[in-house]
């Protein structure tokens, strides 16, 4: 069955960005690109997405406009700079989509300034790294109007499995950064039973071999145990980007009332990562803590 042809812009072409982007132009949509550098934005033109010069321009040729950026500072430059910025090339009646990590507090700020536009925001951040892009396995962590949702659900397909409508503006974003605290916590907890573990005189290959085959070991625990194991460790999710979700959901739940010490201990740990150079490295890096 035929999909519907939709008229998409896309801004932020990065590991994750670059990617989402390319199953949309490959599920025949109408897509524009715009990115800050030029090389990854050739190459979504060579698969069929058309360039623009900034993201206004871009934003005026679509009736969706997904944004997949670092953090708050970086979104708030591309859709409200004061000349360029796509929300000034919003068409009446779009739909922003805000991908990105954000706070709730950002969200909230960015849904106001898309409204003067006559515009509807929705925040469908995403779990999943690069190979779940690249197999269009995305998770969504979705925030919003039901009906702007609705309207925004055809052009998240081609990019994820599975759509979770969490509720109104911002309960998308702050559903993500629940999510990545749970991960966090659990990272720093493999790492230091693992060192643990090892240093009992247990090898690491049985190790990580047994881990997988109990229930209370998720596949991406495995995974990262393996990687901690071996000190194989491909960046997917840098540290850096750890402690920034980390940092942005302490202050969500401040604002909430709500209190998390568990999370508040796995920042140090990644924290301590990040301040002996590990910032760069992937998640899995907060093992060399344990050397």
């Amino acid at each position: 069955m035929s999909t519907e042809v939709k008229s998409i812009a896309c801004l932020g072409l990065g590991a994750m960005g670059s990617r989402m982007a390319l199953k949309l132009v490959a599920a025949g949509h109408d897509v524009t690109v715009w990115n800050r550098s030029q090389p990854a934005v050739e190459a979504l033109v060579s698969a069929g997405a058309k360039p623009a010069a900034t993201p206004r321009l871009a934003a005026s040729q679509a009736d969706f406009v997904i944004s997949m950026l670092t953090d708050d500072g970086a979104s708030r430059a591309v859709w409200l700079d004061a000349s360029d910025g796509a929300c000034r090339g919003l068409r009446p009646g779009a739909i922003a989509i805000e991908c990105s990590t954000v706070t709730p507090g950002w969200v909230g700020e960015l849904e106001q300034a898309v409204s003067v536009q006559g515009a509807s925001l929705v925040d469908a951040p995403v779990s999943g790294s690069r190979p779940q892009a690249d197999a269009a396995q995305l998770v969504f962590m979705i925030g919003g109007a039901s009906d702007a949702v609705e309207k925004a659900l055809p052009v998240l397909r081609p990019m994820g499995t599975a759509f979770h409508h969490m509720g109104d503006r911002g309960m998308g974003a702050t559903f993500k950064l629940a999510v990545n605290a749970l991960f966090a916590a659990q990272l720093a907890s493999v790492a230091e039973l693992l060192s643990f573990l090892r240093k009992s005189g247990i090898d690491a290959a049985r190790i990580v071999e047994a881990l997988p085959g109990f229930p209370i070991t998720s596949p991406a625990i495995a995974g990262a145990a393996r990687l901690m194991a071996a000190d194989d460790t491909p960046v997917m999710f840098p540290i850096d980007l750890m402690v920034k979700d980390l940092t942005y959901v302490g202050e969500a739940a401040a604002k909430a009332g709500g209190k998390l010490p568990l999370t508040g201990a796995a920042r140090e740990l990644f924290l301590e990562a990040q301040g002996k150079g590990h910032g760069d490295g992937n998640i899995t890096k907060i093992a060399k803590l344990y050397d």
